[in-house]
């Protein structure tokens, strides 16, 4: 099963990185997740390979906040959310997140583009209860999934599946909702036009 979630690591420089990321979670045989372990593979043109290959080590989270996964997905930079030291491992822990799992790299492999890294779950909490399931929210991760694809998908594709996603948002999403499809639309405009003016 993948789980959408963000992944925290440190840079170089000290610094935090945010990621969202969709680790391929086990499951036990009564379907239940198992989060003693868990696959990460991300891109090795990506900052989050390049801290993970260096550190060996990151925070997991799981989160409602659509909001900072778009961010995440679409911005280069953006004022990055609170954060407290990881209890076990170099790295952050989101302050508002609802649970955490700080990781440690068991198996790495990057014979290919996208990687395979193994993780192991060394320290796990709980901030805040999750918000629950909601349409807005959803219709959010897929659009900035779609949004991340832009390079992949043809761009009246790309139109009419936002256009099915927005009468979500607009009947179920609060204003981070709303924001977010609005941050991702613009994303996907912008680089509709700038491939029309090519």
């Amino acid at each position: 099963m993948i789980l959408e979630g963000i992944v925290t690591t440190r840079n170089a420089d000290g610094s935090a990185n945010i990621a969202p990321m969709g680790p391929k979670v086990r499951l036990a045989d009564d379907g239940s997740p198992q989060f003693d372990r868990f696959l990460l593979r991300p891109f090795k043109s990506s900052l989050t390979f390049q801290n993970i290959a260096r550190e060996r080590c990151g925070v997991l989270h799981v989160t409602d906040d659509v909001l900072l996964i778009t961010k995440a997905a679409v911005l280069a930079s953006f004022e990055p959310p609170a954060l407290r030291p990881a209890d076990k491992v170099a790295g952050g822990i989101l302050v508002d997140c609802c649970r955490f799992y700080e990781f440690v790299v068991d198996e790495f492999d990057d014979a290919l583009e996208r990687s395979s890294i193994e993780a192991r779950v060394v320290h796990e909490g709980v901030v805040r209860d999750f918000f629950g399931l909601n349409r807005a929210k959803h219709a959010v991760v897929e659009a900035a999934i779609l949004a991340t694809r832009r390079h992949l998908i043809p761009a009246g594709d790309l139109r009419a599946d936002f256009e099915r996603l927005r009468p979500l948002i607009e009947k179920t999403g609060g204003p981070k909702e709303h924001e977010a499809f609005a941050l991702l639309e613009a994303f996907v405009n912008e680089a509709s036009v700038a491939e029309a003016d090519r």
